[in-house]
């Protein structure tokens, strides 16, 4: 049997919204803390982002980052496509895990992290920055 790349699209990203909805329902759970402590997702999600980066090289393909050109011809290849939305699921899993434990010494409540923790889920640096903001006050007080 084999697994398509769409399939995997769907495996990584079904891997990384389980996960978020875990930082973000249950955050003290054990197992949500076992995962988070020990990187269990992202970790996970760099396998398959070596994966696809390696066929990518494999398959003859360049990574050429130099222009705005270069960036959108190399998503033009499916393995290039799937390293980088992989890329973006790791490592925005690694900024709300960042987010939750930060939040350990701040204290702010779950009712302002729970847009910080979907806005970083959803949108990357817009929930980073909300969440910037509210530390920011925080710690100014």
């Amino acid at each position: 049997m084999t697994i398509t790349i769409a399939e995997l699209f769907s495996l990584t990203n079904m891997i990384a919204m389980l996960m978020w909805v875990l930082m973000i329902g249950l955050p003290k759970w054990k197992i949500t803390r076992f995962l988070m402590t020990y990187k269990i997702v992202p970790i996970f999600l760099s396998f398959f982002y070596v994966y696809f980066m390696v066929s990518h090289l494999l398959a003859g393909g360049g990574l050429d980052f130099g222009n705005l050109g270069s960036v959108m011809a190399l998503f033009t290849f499916e393995n290039a496509l799937m390293a980088g939305w992989i890329h973006y699921l790791a490592f925005d899993l690694l900024i709300g895990i960042w987010m939750i434990k930060e939040n350990e010494q701040l204290g702010i409540h779950p009712f302002l992290m729970a847009p910080c923790l979907f806005g970083t889920f959803m949108l990357g640096p817009v929930g980073f920055l909300l969440f910037m903001l509210i530390r920011t006050i925080k710690l100014s007080k």
